[in-house]
């Protein structure tokens, strides 16, 4: 009964489990046993091994996905679905200690409004940095529907660096989109308000409510947004939506697409029929055409008028200076895509059954030629859609975002009524294939499917609903990322992945060797600010600096010690603890967390962190590291004694829990000699092999060589006891002389093993 699907069984077995020619019989035998025992089919095989990365291995392209109501993003593999990371933006995160260290606490301190602290965000629209229209791995922006900010995330260290506050709208959808070479990043407005702070009341909608699309202005050097160089265009009272920027012919121009284009205002309560019945009574809605080149020219030639202290260019000016124009499209769309060359716009309206080709030189003729159909109510020219389309083509009920193949002219819609994906050529208009998706798919994500050079391969369906794909885990379900194979003509479903961190609205893929991510900071890192921190301690220096009512720690981390171990303060000190992590191997994180006052660093190798809080409460307040750092994990651990006023120390000193003999101590000895003995041959391997050729062995040995001068420190302090015959302390130092020899031979068997397992070659 296996007989047809050997060949197929063959192949999957080498290539998810990479066995040898000699064991393939015995392979396919046994997955014939597997798929027997689980009901598996050769589909579900042939899936299985398409998405399978071995361990050890790496993805082929990376994932950023919003978040949803979570605020932040989430960091997956392809083609393995394996999550990565969730990077805090908006909203607090203790894993990371993202909102608990002072560093972090400024960056969200940016996204403040009207003097509140924000802590939740709805992430929508990543988008990553380009280059000529391409990804060029540097930095991520995300936006935040419900308080209208954009977030910029450095890819150098995948760490949130900056947050700035929408100045004039009072909610948006449509961020975040960048041009080309990141000049700008886009913004739109959702749900029309009035442009200043001030209370207009809904009667006045149509007259004083106004929409707006901010243009944030970016410094790829620096790495940052400049406010005071960014402007917004106002737009009428329309909700604008999704936007993307023109490439190749259409570079300097802009697309922003809207709903509710009625300008219905409902209200239930009033006796009115609510908003969705206003806002889709109209056949269509309006495509905004925006030349963002000559808007920033405008700008700056003081053309604009300054509202809550930023940039407006009024609809007059706009219209006076030809940069704005109005396109109908399908009624509630949700995107605008514009194709790779430039050349067209495709817009799906989720209340028609149509996606609508656009030409850009179309649109650009009629305007030129000053062929207009009317104005709207605001005085902005309505191209005609008949002198726009370039054809419209049936995709099925609902279609909602479309993404671009590496073929020309093949897209792909998500079709959210009818639950599928449609594949078809908008350059002929015709449709490819359908397949079903689980269910009420929103987005779509194809391979860099947003740049000027997709790469097809891979499509990813952000589904809406997960229903009955997974266990059930009470009301509360999660959301589901399908993976499908679109290599060849027909589509492939690989994989269903649940999400259970908000709702992944939109998602971007980059091909991973694009990315150059760090792996440690420079010692004593401020990362948040990119530069060298004024706190920053060294071994040995660390120190404890006291004033009235103050005390500042300098201290370090390193495996299995936090230095200072015991810190005495008076009830109602301010204390402020700055712990640099001294270690240079990557991913020794350490942590450090102290009861009772949300006191919860993450100090990744090399940076420097800060914790400030009063102690309020005299008591006895335990601290300690929260990752597993080392075989002595449980003992990196210290005391703060918070004193209470007044209070004065007994004379009496520490009381040994354990009494050592000169035996003890010469028993630990040997050990110790033993102990180098190993260190010894470790360290003969490694110098005798090309481990400087590999960086990760280089930090490794650099850590280790560390530790064992913190052993030799040791070694003298335990000997000069012994000559004093003081057993007891001769006996602990000692011991601290073992454990930074054990610290030293864990660090060298690592990259030990590292060298044998990555091709090190012995020296000549």
């Amino acid at each position: 009964m296996f007989k047809s699907a050997k060949r197929a069984l063959s192949l999957a077995a080498g290539v998810a489990i990479g066995l040898s020619a000699a064991s393939s019989a015995w392979s396919a035998s046994s997955l014939e046993q597997v798929m027997k025992e689980r009901g598996l089919t050769q589909k579900d095989v042939l899936a299985a091994a398409k998405t399978y990365v071995p361990t050890g291995g790496r993805d082929e392209y990376l994932v950023f996905s919003s978040g949803g109501q979570s605020g932040q993003v989430i960091v997956y593999g392809i083609p393995s679905m394996r999550i990565l990371k969730y990077i805090a933006v908006f909203t607090p995160e203790p894993w990371q200690g993202y909102g608990f260290d002072e560093e972090s606490k400024a960056v969200l301190a940016q996204g403040r409004i009207n003097g509140k602290d924000i802590k939740f965000g709805d992430t929508h629209h990543p988008a990553l940095s380009e280059t000529k229209g391409d990804y060029n791995g540097k930095y991520l922006f995300i936006n935040d529907k419900n308080n209208p900010r954009i977030a910029v995330i450095d890819l150098h260290d995948f760490e949130t660096k900056q947050i700035v506050v929408n100045p004039i709208m009072k909610s948006e959808h449509g961020g975040a989109f960048v041009t080309p070479n990141t000049e700008y990043i886009i913004e739109a407005s959702q749900y029309a308000g009035p442009l200043t702070d001030e209370f207009v009341p809904l009667e006045d909608f149509n007259d004083k409510y106004r929409g707006a699309v901010t243009y944030w202005k970016f410094d790829m050097k620096e790495g940052r947004i400049k406010p005071e160089q960014s402007f917004s265009i106002e737009l009428p009272p329309y909700s604008q939506d999704l936007s993307d920027a023109g490439k190749g012919p259409s570079y300097g121009w802009s697309f922003t697409n809207s709903f509710c284009s009625e300008r219905y205002v409902g209200g239930i309560e009033r006796g009115r029929p609510p908003f969705e019945a206003g806002c889709s009574s109209k056949d269509t809605d309006f495509l905004h055409v925006i030349n963002w080149k000559k808007a920033a020219e405008l700008v700056k030639a003081g053309k604009a008028k300054t509202i809550n202290g930023h940039k407006v260019l009024s609809i007059k000016t706009a219209v006076d200076n030809g940069i704005l124009y109005l396109v109908p499209e399908p009624k509630s769309p949700h995107g605008v895509d514009v194709s790779p060359d430039g050349k067209f716009m495709i817009v799906s309206g989720k209340l028609d059954s149509h996606t609508w080709v656009y030409s850009f030189d179309k649109i650009m003729k009629a305007a030129k030629a000053k062929k207009f159909e009317g104005k709207d109510p605001y005085g902005i020219p309505i191209i005609a859609m008949k002198d726009a389309l370039h054809t419209q083509v049936n995709v099925g009920l609902g279609p909602l975002h479309t993404q671009y193949d590496s073929k020309k002219c093949i897209v792909y819609t998500s079709i959210y009524v009818d639950s599928m994906v449609t594949k078809w050529n908008y350059c002929t208009g015709k449709v490819l294939d359908q397949m079903p998706i689980h269910y009420n798919i929103g987005h779509l994500m194809a391979m860099e499917g947003d740049t000027v050079s997709p790469d097809g391969k891979y499509l990813v369906a952000l589904n809406k609903l997960a229903i009955d794909r997974f266990n059930p885990v009470g009301p509360l379900h999660p959301q589901n990322h399908q993976l499908i194979d679109i290599s060849g003509d027909k589509m492939q479903l690989l994989y269903d992945m649940p999400l259970p961190l908000g709702e992944p609205h939109y998602a971007v893929a980059i091909k991973a060797d694009k990315l150059k991510p760090a792996i440690r900071y420079r010692s004593g890192w401020n990362s948040r600010e990119d530069k060298r921190s004024p706190y920053k301690a060294r071994a040995g220096r660390e120190k404890i600096v006291r004033s009235p009512g103050k005390v500042e720690v300098f201290g370090t981390l390193i495996r299995s010690h936090i230095n200072p171990e015991i810190l005495e303060v008076t009830e109602g000190d301010e204390v402020i603890i700055h712990l640099t992590n001294l270690e240079r191997a990557q991913d020794e994180t350490h942590g450090f967390a102290m009861r009772g006052g949300n006191v919860n660093l993450s100090v990744e190798p090399g940076k420097t962190a800060t914790a400030r809080f009063i102690a309020d409460k005299a008591g006895v307040y335990p601290y300690y590291c929260t990752e597993f750092c080392s075989a002595l994990h449980l003992e990196m651990q210290g005391y703060m004694l918070v004193q209470p006023k007044g209070y004065k120390a007994k004379a009496s000193g520490m009381k040994e829990g354990v009494k050592y003999t000169e035996a003890d101590y010469k028993k630990q000895v040997k050990t110790n000699l033993d102990t180098q003995a190993v260190i010894d041959s470790v360290v003969a391997f490694i110098t005798s092999h090309n481990y400087k050729d590999f960086p990760t062995v280089v930090a490794l040995v650099e850590d280790a060589t560390d530790q064992l001068g913190f052993a030799a420190e040791a070694k003298k302090k335990s000997e000069a006891a012994a000559a004093r015959k003081d057993w007891q302390n001769a006996m602990l130092w000692a011991n601290q002389w073992w454990q930074y020899q054990v610290k030293t031979a864990d660090m060298g068997l690592r990259a030990k093993t590292y060298l044998e397992q990555n091709g090190a070659k012995k020296i000549k």
